[in-house]
């Protein structure tokens, strides 16, 4: 029922934002529909709860910001923030193979400023800060899918590998990360126990994760680019 509550809560998020048309708004608002959720279930001592719930709340954003980008890509790059930008960026990537996503010399300082800064925020405030910040992140990344896949021979096919693998990683241990480290002020401010052998465990899989997460995408982006732009058919 929660989990489901969740997916209703995130996809209302979308509907607001749309309707009100306010670039802003639209992190804040899809934090609204999850993290009453992630406390509960912290709260109550289901720290692996709070995780599965934030990872299929990252799920629903990135479903949500795909289907909109697909179904009205300008909508997209005007609603949701570094959206345009993020999406013409990552076309001239998957045109030319030249960009940032092939390159390590830029995406790895650029993905450790972001992590570092995520960690940051999640600890500093319980991740009241952190989550709006993930929120930006999946929503201009599903506005290059849907973008790609609604200019693209094989939509479905684009849709499903605009999501590189090495990203899906990287947003899973962010959604991790985020969790365990905002337990850090929260379990303070509402007296609650917290796992920390858990907590631990969870954030070194999570720093795993990112490693990985950059491995897959210095070997993998490449050939993946080519892959990409056989779908499309450009």
């Amino acid at each position: 029922m929660t989990a489901a509550a969740v997916v209703v809560a995130t996809v209302a998020s979308y509907a607001v934002a749309l309707a009100i048309g306010m670039p802003l708004a639209v992190p804040i608002l899809n934090t609204l529909a999850s993290y009453p959720f992630m406390l509960s279930a912290l709260r109550r001592g289901r720290p692996r709860d709070a995780i599965l719930l934030m990872l299929l709340w990252a799920l629903s954003m990135g479903v949500c910001a795909t289907l909109i980008a697909y179904a009205a890509p300008w909508r997209a790059s005007a609603i949701f923030l570094r959206g345009d930008a993020y999406r013409a960026e990552m076309f001239t990537w998957v045109m030319t193979g030249r960009g940032a996503e092939s390159t390590p010399s830029q995406f790895i300082p650029q993905q450790a400023g972001h992590a570092a800064l995520f960690v940051v925020l999640a600890l500093a405030t319980a991740g009241t800060l952190a989550m709006p910040m993930g929120a930006v992140l999946m929503n201009y990344m599903g506005t290059y899918v849907g973008s790609l896949a609604a200019a693209s021979r094989h939509p479905a096919a684009a849709m499903l590998l605009g999501w590189h693998p090495w990203a899906v990683i990287r947003v899973a241990s962010f959604v991790a990360l985020g969790v365990v480290l905002s337990a850090v002020v929260l379990s303070r401010v509402f007296r609650f126990q917290v796992d920390w052998r858990f907590g631990r465990r969870v954030i070194a899989l999570a720093a795993c994760g990112l490693v990985v997460d950059v491995a897959l995408k210095a070997a993998l982006a490449p050939g993946w680019q080519r892959l990409l732009l056989r779908v499309a058919g450009w």
